[in-house]
Formats: C-alpha cells, structure tokens, sequence
C-alpha cells in the first residue's frame, strides 16, 4: 500500500522534480518506507511505499525489460502469484517478486484490457514512453483513491488531494455543488469532489491521457439483472459463497508482513477472523475499538468473540475528549466533510495497528451493502408494502421490527413520528430512488444552516435525484426492488464514504492497509446474481452469510440485532474541556469569513449544544455540528493554511529517467 502522484505536462519541457517531491512529501504517511520518482521530458512519476510485499526489491517506480512502460501503483494484487507463472511462461522476464511488476508485463500483452485479470485493491498510474500515454485505472469497488486535475495539455494526479494542492497550479476552492451534494448524500455524488476542479476516477473506470485530452472508460460495475440459472437450493448457494470466502481470505493473506484483523463483535468481522483463525492463523491477532459512551460500545460483544476466538487481541477506548482532540487530523485525511464523527475511532484503531508492528488488517466492511445488512434496505421493503394500502393501520407496525427501541418505549409521540417521518414519498414506488427518498430529503434539511450565497446556488433534492437517475443502467428499473437499493448504496455510500472516509483515509493515516475479503469482486458478483431473499429474507438481514457462517460463529453473535456503527458528536466539540479550536472555528466571526453557513443560525444551534453539553441535541442538530465543524476544517486546513504543517520532503529518493 502506497501513496502515488505526477504529472503529465505536454505543454513544456520544464523540470517538474521539485512538485513531484513535494507532492510524495504530502503523502508520505501512506508510505513512509521508500521513495522514487521517474521523469523525462513529459512525465513525471512519483511514489510513496509501504513495504508488505518483496520488502527488499519492490521499490517503485518499477518498469518493464526495455523501460519503455512505467508505473507507480497503490494498492494490492491478491492473484499476482498466478498472473506471473502465466507472464513467464510467455517469455517475460522480471526483475522483483513485487505483485507490481506484473501489471507492467499485462500491460504489454493486453494494453488496458489487462485490468479485467486482477483480482486486488489498487490506483495505477502507468505511462507508456513510446505512445506518450498514461493510464490510470481504479479498482472495481473503489478501495483505493485517485484524483486528478485536467486543463490545457496538462494533468496532475495522486492518491490524496493534497498530494495534487502541491502544484500551485490547481485551485484550492471548495466545489459549492459537491458541498451540497455531502449535506445530500454523505458525499459529492460522481467524479466531483469537495475541491474545484479536481474530479476522482470513479471506481471501476480507467482514463487515457495523451496530448489530445483524455478519455475515461468503465470497464465494471455490479449488475444485477443476471437472473439465476437453474434452480437452486440455499444450501447449494451457500457452499458456494463459503468456498468463495475461503479464497478471498486466502489470497488477501498474501504478505511479507504480519497480517491482524479487526474484531468488532458483529457478525462480519468475526466470519472473517473466525475463517482466517480455523484455516490459516492460528496465532491471529486482532484489534478492535471501545468506546466510554456505553451507548456506543460493543466491548462485550468483541469479548465473546475473542473468547470464542481465542485471538491475541488489542482495544483501543474512545472517549468524547479523545474524538474532539484527533478531529483536525480526521479532516486533514478525509479531505472532505463529514457528517459524522465514525471516522474518528477508526483513526486511533489504525493507530494501535500500527504500535503493535502491524501494516495489514483484514476487515468486514461491505458485506452490508453486498448482502443487505442495513436498515435502509428494509425499510425500503416495509414502504413499498405500506404503499399498497396506505391508509392501514397495520402495515407501518412493521417498522416497530426496524426500531423496536423506539417501540419499547411506549412513547406514543416517537412512535407518531416515526411513522411520519417514514410516510414521506410514500407512494413515489415508481421512482429510481425510492430507497433512499427520505434519507436524502432529510439530510438536505442541513442546508438550511448555508448561507444565504450558499443557498442559493446550491443544487436543491430533485437535481441531485436527476443527476442520479441519468447515470444508471438502462435496465435498472427491471431489477427487483432491493437489487436497485442495493445498487444505490454501493455506488453511493460504499466507495465515496465507507471505503475512503472511515476506511482507507483513517487507515492509511496510520501508514496501515486494509483488505476486504467480502468486497472482492468474485464475492460480489455471485451476490448479485443470487436471489434477493438469500440476501434479505423477509426482514432478516444479510440471509445466507448467517446461514454459512453456522459452523464458524456462536450462536449469539451470529443472532445478536445489528448494532450500526456509531460514535458520540455534539458532546465531543460543545460539551465540558472541548477543544479550543472548536469556539474559533465556529465563532459567528469565522463562519462569516468563510461564507458557507450562517452566522446567527450557527451561534444559535452552537449556544443551544453548548447550554444542553449535547445531551438533548436531536440527530440532526448532531449531523449539523459535524458538518459545519468540519467544513470549517476543510476551509482552515487547505484554503487558508495550506499545508497546516511544515512538510519534510523525503531523503534518499531513488530518481529514474532523463
């Protein structure tokens, strides 16, 4: 796992190695083991390496036999044992043991239709000398990030943004469009991000870039309208997906390096270190967070799980004080707003990692979105059903099975609103939308905090509904309900949140590396191609993986009700010893000078957390705090103080090229 970045200039011949180190020297927390650049008259090449494969001789930039293809690359190929054999058998000849080396030699025999054999987690930026053309490529799901910045003949790109704000010429304003998008969503929607002009690659895409501009093509995304061939017992499906675990764990177990596992006492990190404990690692061990807040806490779910286990584990307690503290570092690894404060306790997780000598940790993360382990997919099915009577009484009872905590209460008033709050666009069943209507007209109820400028340039619900619908599948609408829900969340939520603001930005700011073995694309494929009620059976999430993992997990972890990750807000910045930079950013004064909220609404909602310390504040007022908060970070870190922090360059950077 590494940090890349470069620039492909064709507009002059001027040196470019000041930029490109200074670029590495933003990112070298995600490869802090070695450095090298390549340049020659158009391209420069950079990287940051964390070693965890071929730790004496995989250094890159890496080329091929006559050093006509260069490529800097982040991230992993789990099947790059196999792809060599194949490679040499052909005649290649290599140079390292590095699962990088590899793409060079695909490269050569299949142009960019090599990306089809990898099996990994991975940005490539790979320049051929003799087309003058680069290639960048993503992973399937969006694992890894890459950004870039295109304009007249030249283009800049990197694994973190701030690698790319080393260039003096790539703006440093925030995106109004992609801010409302976050107060939407959780996330700028498409190639945006929350910088001007900068754009990702969207996951499973590749762009060419040459002296006539560049191209971007996809080459995959999950599909769902496969229906199942011959009919099927669950049984039959689920030897299948275990056989298909088994494997997407083994090879993501491809290390020079110790490899740990987070243990978080659900049901899917404890498959997956219960798989790679019984067949691989006797001797694993695992990491997982606590929190002070017992609201918040699973540390007694996690203990079951070690002690059924019998894992070396680690935990790292989280409290209110400790999230305000790491906030600023949070924000400067996300590079993006946030509405939540999640990302925090997984920042301090990674940080444990890596005190105990650990670069790699296996996880569990997507297994919700891949087999329907969120609330959002069944209250999707309870609507549609309440739809076709929406006058019963009956039907929005269901929900008491989403919320029984709610229930529980006797509190006739939550329980009213609860069902008015779930009535809202009850019959739009039509739209492509409709799983995620209400979440997204209610987050966009955190736009009435912009400014007035704000306001009114910001895209209102519907656009950001347009511009969703006009990027689906042509047959998406004849896919079942919860494939299309499904499909929403992954697309959305999955890459542009998950796995880069609570997964490889909090992981990699620690210089650790996660893996995925529920998000190979093996894994994914066959869950879309099964039938939806072995995902979602009735209202019972995540169907099958909990009828294969019988023999693996006990009994009450593998029943016990999802408990949806969470960490404490308001508290954390308005309560009793908050942080100092907390009243600076958020004073009436700094939030005019950036222009993106309003004042007296800020000082309004500030002083109502601040007399309360955060405990009354509603869920909304807690998004709004995250979201002005770390806006106003964003603004402070890379607008107005960039970078916030002296940055040393690398030494001994091994220099390739002219």
């Amino acid at each position: 796992m590494c940090g890349i970045a470069g620039i492909i200039d064709f507009t002059t011949s001027e040196p470019q190695d000041s930029i490109l180190r200074r670029m590495i020297a933003l990112l070298r927390h995600r490869g802090p083991d070695a450095a090298g650049i390549y340049r020659d008259g158009i391209a420069g090449l950079a990287h940051a390496r964390l070693s965890i494969i071929d730790l004496a001789g995989g250094d890159q930039p890496i080329h091929n036999e006559d050093r006509s293809v260069w490529i800097v690359f982040n991230g992993e190929i789990f099947n790059y044992p196999e792809l060599r054999e194949k490679l040499k058998s052909r005649g290649h000849r290599f140079y390292t043991r590095s699962d990088t080396e590899v793409i060079v030699h695909l490269y050569e025999d299949h142009g960019p239709e090599f990306i089809h054999e990898l099996n990994g987690q991975f940005a490539i930026a790979l320049w051929d000398v003799r087309k003058k053309q680069l290639l960048l490529a993503r992973d399937r799901m969006g694992i890894r990030p890459l950004f870039y910045f295109e304009k007249a003949g030249r283009l800049v790109f990197g694994s973190e943004i701030k690698g790319l704000l080393a260039d003096d010429r790539v703006p440093r304003t925030l995106d109004l469009k992609a801010l409302s998008d976050i107060f939407t969503c959780w996330s700028p929607f498409g190639a945006l991000t929350p910088f001007e002009g900068v754009r990702q690659l969207l996951p499973g895409h590749y762009a060419m870039f040459s002296s006539k501009g560049i191209q971007i093509r996809s080459y995959w995304q999950p599909v769902f309208s496969a229906p199942p061939g011959k009919e099927r017992s669950l049984d039959d499906w689920t030897e299948e997906l275990n056989g298909l675990l088994y494997d997407a764990a083994r090879i993501r177990l491809r290390a020079d390096v110790p490899v740990g596992a987070y243990l978080s006492g659900g049901l899917d990190s404890t498959y997956i270190s219960s798989l790679v404990k019984r067949s691989f690692n006797n001797r694993l061990c695992t990491f997982s967070v606590g929190f002070t807040d017992e609201r918040f806490d699973e540390t007694s779910f996690q203990e079951k799980a070690v002690q059924s286990l019998e894992t070396d584990h680690r935990i790292v307690r989280c409290s209110e004080r400790d999230i305000g503290e790491v906030f600023p570092q949070v924000i400067w690894h996300t590079e993006t707003p946030i509405l939540r404060t999640a990302p925090a306790p997984l920042f301090k997780l990674s940080g444990l990692v890596r005190e105990n000598n650990f670069k790699v940790v296996l996880t569990g993360e997507g297994a919700d979105e891949v087999f329907a382990g969120y609330n959002i997919f069944k209250e999707d099915r309870v609507r549609r059903f309440w739809a076709r009577q929406p006058d019963s009484k009956l039907r929005p009872l269901l929900l008491e099975r989403l919320y029984p905590y709610i229930f529980s209460q006797g509190n006739s008033r939550a329980r009213a609103f609860l069902e008015s709050f779930f009535r809202k666009s009850l019959a739009r069943v039509d739209s492509p939308c409709y799983s995620h209507l209400i979440r997204w007209n209610n987050t966009a109820l955190l736009k009435a905090f912009f400014s007035d400028e704000l306001q009114a340039t910001a895209g209102k619900p519907p656009d950001f509904e347009e511009r969703f619908i006009a990027t689906l599948p042509s047959d998406f609408m004849s896919w079942d309900p919860l494939s299309r829900s499904q499909y929403t969340e992954m697309t959305i939520f999955l890459p542009n949140y998950l796995l880069s603001s609570q997964g490889d930005r909090m992981a990699m700011g620690h210089s650790v590396e996660g893996r995925f073995p529920f998000l190979d694309h093996r894994v994914v494929e066959f869950a879309c191609s099964m039938p939806p009620e072995y995902r979602l059976n009735g209202l019972k999430e995540k169907y099958i993986l909990k009828h294969a993992s019988r023999d693996l997990i006990p009994p009450e972890l593998r029943r016990r009700p999802k408990q949806p990750y969470r960490a404490p807000i308001s508290r954390c910045f308005l309560g009793k010893g908050s942080p100092d930079y907390v009243g600076e950013l958020l004073s009436e004064e700094a939030i005019g000078r950036a222009g993106y909220f309003h004042p007296k609404k800020v000082g309004r909602l500030v002083d109502k957390c601040q007399k309360q310390e955060g405990h009354l504040a509603s869920e909304r007022e807690n998004m709004a705090v995250a979201g002005i908060l770390s806006t106003q970070l964003l603004d402070h870190l890379f607008l107005r103080n960039f970078p916030p922090h002296p940055v040393q360059e690398p030494e001994n950077v091994r220099v390739f090229g002219l």
